[in-house]
């Protein structure tokens, strides 16, 4: 699955969004690709956006669901992750969320799964993009890792923990070349 995603990444400048995600995003990814754009503001635009379902029960599960996760209350939020994918299979904030959970699990081969689900809905998902490189940097795949990092920063160029990872791998790549 790993080598897929990869491939995924590598095309996701060819790619469009899926049709269900509201066509606002575009003009938000725009403004965040300029360089004196408040990245806060447009980012949590975004994520408002890829939380948003045109059912509130579904949005609202997926709210629900968040919570589960931050009191850590994993397996209450995998069955309602399971649940919602089941009747929404295209809502991809439900997939990163459900990729989100299994990261925290170290369960990297589901993670890297659900990613891979989330960008071929949402080619522009940056938090996706980074959960993908931190899975990558922890496996060890420092390569990967750098390519998917830079790829998130192509996307969002304000990621500040991105931007460092960039520098961390780097650096790391020059001290093992001297």
């Amino acid at each position: 699955m790993y080598a897929e995603t990869l491939k995924l990444v590598s095309t996701l400048g060819a790619r469009r969004p899926a049709a269900a995600l509201p066509s606002r995003l575009d003009q938000l990814f725009h403004f965040l690709a300029a360089p004196d754009c408040e990245p806060a503001a447009v980012e949590d635009q975004i994520w408002q956006l890829w939380m948003h379902h045109p059912h509130r029960r579904v949005a609202q599960a997926l709210e629900r669901t968040a919570v589960d996760i931050a009191a850590m209350l994993y397996d209450v939020a995998e069955t309602r992750l399971n649940h919602l994918l089941r009747a929404c299979p295209g809502f991809s904030e439900a997939w990163n969320k459900r990729a989100t959970l299994y990261y925290l699990q170290e369960r990297d081969e589901e993670c890297v799964r659900d990613i891979h689900r989330t960008l071929e809905l949402e080619p522009r998902h940056f938090g996706a993009l980074c959960g993908l490189a931190e899975v990558l940097r922890s496996a060890g795949d420092g390569e990967s890792a750098l390519f998917v990092f830079q790829t998130a920063l192509r996307v969002n160029p304000h990621l500040t923990t991105a931007r460092r990872a960039v520098e961390e791998l780097l650096g790391g790549s020059a001290q093992r070349v001297q």
